[in-house]
């Protein structure tokens, strides 16, 4: 459908009929000719308010998927980055393709329900692009618990999210019109395939954030078109020592 090398139709039907966990299984071996692949410039934007090669020594990347953000965030660490994903179709992916990425930290990958996680202060840095809609929205306070945890003081979450578009835009509806479907699918076939849009945006992201001690930097304007809508939001976790 969208790459000759990607998936078709029939096989995005048979994804979508699965769990997620399957569902991605399914797909990880074309999942790079999907525009469900966050797209380098957008990675490669966000990274850069990160810092320069080295300045950090732990990530980790949540639902990372065949590892695009990965391949950025390696350059940047001194020690280690760590992916976690649900589907251990992906992660394969992921191992592949990370084997010549540049840097020399270690690579960790980590089948794991993102939910789940117990680190403690680990990382100075976590990341997740690409990932939201798969997250329910009831679900998404116990998210950002997990990532306020695995942060150390001072540490930073960065991700890229939108603001909410207006209801006179023609996506809106679309958005609106896909998230209907999907609850009508999940509502009459089981396992649930959770895929939403419109999820995590801006005032969202920043209400849960602030309330798990973080202070909110959206920085708009930074990414090249056809993203340019689109925001970075550097949120960093406050050390309640200062």
């Amino acid at each position: 459908m969208f790459h000759r090398k990607g998936p078709t139709f029939f096989e995005l039907a048979r994804q979508a009929l699965s769990s997620i966990e399957r569902g991605y299984d399914l797909l990880a071996p074309k999942f790079e000719y999907t525009p469900f692949r966050t797209p380098d410039p957008v990675l490669k934007t966000a990274m850069a308010q990160v810092g320069a090669p080295g300045s950090i020594d732990r990530a980790l990347d949540l639902c990372c998927g065949t590892g695009a953000v990965m391949r950025f965030l390696r350059p940047l660490c001194r020690q280690e980055v760590v992916g976690v994903d649900l589907s251990r179709g992906m992660l394969a992916e992921a191992r592949r393709l990370l084997a010549d990425a540049p840097g020399a930290a270690a690579i960790t990958l980590v089948q794991a329900n993102a939910l789940e996680l117990t680190y403690e202060a680990e990382f100075d840095v976590v990341t997740s692009f690409g990932a939201f809609g798969h997250i329910l929205e009831e679900d998404e306070p116990r998210l950002v618990e997990v990532i306020a945890r695995a942060l150390r003081p001072g540490g930073r979450f960065v991700f890229v999210t939108a603001h909410p578009p207006s209801v006179l835009h023609p996506g809106y509806w679309m958005a609106k019109g896909f998230n209907a479907a999907m609850r009508v699918r999940n509502a009459i076939w089981k396992p649930t395939f959770v895929m939403y849009y419109l999820t995590f945006l801006v005032p969202r992201a920043r209400e849960l954030l602030e309330a798990q001690g973080f202070e909110v930097d959206v920085r708009d304007g930074l990414l090249p078109r056809p993203f340019s809508g689109y925001s970075i939001v550097v949120a960093t976790k406050k050390n309640p020592a200062a």
